[in-house]
């Protein structure tokens, strides 16, 4: 973990994330995929992601962590990794994919906030991106 922040801090976001990568996986082998240290590591991968411009890697690590931090009733854990996915989501270009993306993403924001917690006391934030998603039809749409 140290050489990776080193990496990070430095500037080195290829190596960062190539050292993460390697970490994750060795981690998950030897831990379990969901081990807390393993989780930490998955949302420091997503967030190396999101520094190398990979927003839908971004997105779709941080939108996997958040469903495994549900499961496990961590829902401030998962509300914070909802929003990584929607930072990461607004990253993404292609209004189609955009839109893919956004449906299932707002799903399972819509869900934590039904569930009270941190997302239901930050409802407009859930308009925001859904406030996007209006957006992105008008876009894909006048794509056609």
């Amino acid at each position: 973990m140290e050489r990776i922040n080193e990496a990070v801090r430095a500037g080195r976001i290829d190596t960062a994330a190539r050292l993460a990568d390697e970490t994750l996986e060795q981690a998950a082998q030897a831990l379990g995929a969901e081990h807390p240290e393993v989780l930490r590591l998955r949302e420091l991968t997503a967030y190396i992601a999101y520094l190398a411009g990979e927003p839908l890697r971004a997105f779709r690590l941080s939108l996997d962590l958040a469903v495994v931090c549900r499961r496990a009733g961590d829902t401030e854990a998962a509300y914070g990794n909802v929003r990584s996915a929607a930072t990461a989501w607004r990253g993404v270009r292609d209004p189609l994919l955009g839109l893919e993306l956004g449906h299932d993403l707002i799903a399972l924001w819509t869900e934590l906030a039904s569930e009270g917690g941190p997302a239901a006391d930050e409802e407009e934030e859930l308009d925001s991106a859904r406030a996007r998603m209006d957006r992105l039809t008008t876009r894909a749409r006048d794509l056609r």
